[in-house]
């Protein structure tokens, strides 16, 4: 089965920290993306380059940025093959984020019939 591991990041939790932390937390980052049940995943670009849609009576309206201020936000995933929820909770257990007072958020993805 397929899980979606959806990363949240706590805004400034990266503040203060060295060039070598930064990699250091890069490379961890990078070693889950390379195992082998790992069947995808991104990174994604801060919030203020966001656009978010909506509908606005017969149109669409579009705003810069996200919506709502949140205490997280949600700054990439990883989309893991394992046998159960408990193997993928493994994995997002290690995402750093986790400890840096973020979040990982576990979904089974939904198979479709092929």
């Amino acid at each position: 089965m397929q899980y979606a591991l959806l990363i949240f990041v706590k805004p400034g939790s990266y503040d203060g920290l060295t060039d070598a932390d930064r990699e250091a937390i890069t490379a961890e980052y990078m070693a889950i993306a390379g195992e082998d049940r790992v069947a995808g995943g991104a990174h994604l670009r801060p919030p203020d380059t966001a656009t978010t849609v909506r509908q606005n009576g017969d149109g669409l309206l579009t705003t810069d940025g996200p919506f709502a201020d949140t205490k997280e936000i949600f700054g990439g995933w990883f989309l893991v093959d394992a046998d159960n929820i408990d193997a993928a909770l493994e994995v997002a257990g290690r995402i750093p984020a986790v400890r840096m007072g973020g979040s990982v958020e576990v979904r089974p993805v939904v198979e479709e019939p092929r």
